[in-house]
């Protein structure tokens, strides 16, 4: 006789138990807000290299070549990366919408069984909700197989990639939760379009800190980047001025996030966020280093894959690429 796995029996449980639209808006965190205070302007660089090989995969016969570029990318992230069986992080963005919604639709035809989805946001719930999915939601020592997002840039070589930048108001309070699952996740893979992927990055980098002193913090940092960046506080609402006017935004973690702004190339996101953690009362940024992931990039006409793996060596540990085979 055969005996269900604890993976298979907790796919069974929560396919039972499907989210509806309403239940996942329920879950939805209420923003609130804060008082105002001042901007600045900031700099600092430094220097992580990883080698890394890429492979270019034409586009899907099956598609059409006026089709969204992301929406290549989805399909190929989902055919590629996810199997039956697997626990899998749900991101959020225009490629992610894509994903979600051609896995709802690999389930929904059979070649795909027993998938769990674990969302990063209200939105990916809800779509996943809408095309048959079973959800679980994520908790401290849940297990992920794999993972993928919509990354803001990612810069080359190293695929450090940049999230939470400002999006929609409903994105703001899921920084940390977003980061948290991609990191959680064995594997993960960040969908990004040509463009997004870089050396030399420019553009904000949100940074989530303590809302009663968040005026020294962005003081702080000022300093550490004089010159080379500007800090803002980002409000609820747009167009508030640097210090993020009445409604700045507080996440329902009672954090502020400050958009420090890169008016010049970032040389290196590895010593950008190695600085960024030092400094008292920031709680988290939107950098994201993970050695097992891949960089799904959509050019007009092919899907282009670039790959990290580590192995350990004398005195810290070595980065290389590896080549995808389809």
């Amino acid at each position: 006789m055969h005996h269900k796995t604890d993976r298979e029996i907790r796919a069974v449980k929560t396919t039972e138990s499907r989210l509806s639209d309403s239940n996942c808006s329920s879950h939805t965190k209420k923003m609130v807000t804060a008082t105002a205070s001042t901007p600045f302007s900031l700099s600092s660089s430094v220097v992580f290299t990883r080698r890394r090989n890429f492979k270019r995969f034409p586009v899907c016969a099956s598609l059409s070549p006026e089709v969204s570029p992301l929406l290549r990318a989805a399909h190929h992230t989902v055919d590629n990366y996810v199997k039956s069986g697997m626990i899998i992080g749900l991101g959020s963005g225009e490629a992610s919408d894509f994903a979600i919604r051609y896995l709802g639709q690999q389930l929904g035809s059979g070649s795909l069984h027993n998938v769990v989805g674990v969302p990063m946001s209200a939105r990916s719930a809800s779509e996943a909700a809408k095309y048959g999915i079973p959800l679980e939601y994520y908790r401290d020592g849940v297990q992920i197989d794999f993972a993928f997002h919509d990354a803001d840039a990612v810069e080359e070589n190293t695929l450090i990639a940049v999230i939470g930048r400002r999006r929609s108001s409903q994105e703001d309070d899921y920084i940390l939760k977003q980061k948290s699952i991609v990191k959680v996740a064995d594997e993960a893979v960040f969908m990004i379009k040509e463009e997004q992927y870089k050396a030399g990055l420019e553009g904000s980098i949100p940074v989530l800190v303590q809302s009663l002193n968040w005026l020294a913090i962005a003081e702080e940092i000022d300093d550490l980047y004089l010159g080379d960046a500007e800090v803002w506080r980002r409000a609820s609402v747009e167009n508030e001025g640097p210090l993020g006017g009445d409604f700045p935004i507080v996440t329902s973690d009672g954090h502020n996030i400050l958009d420090v702004i890169f008016t010049t190339p970032i040389r290196s996101l590895a010593d950008l966020a190695t600085s960024l953690d030092k400094i008292d009362g920031v709680v988290d940024h939107g950098l994201i280093i993970k050695t097992r992931c891949t960089v799904v990039i959509a050019e007009e006409t092919v899907v282009r894959s670039v790959t990290l793996q580590t192995s350990a060596l004398e005195g810290g540990v070595r980065t290389y690429g590896q080549t995808l085979q389809k």
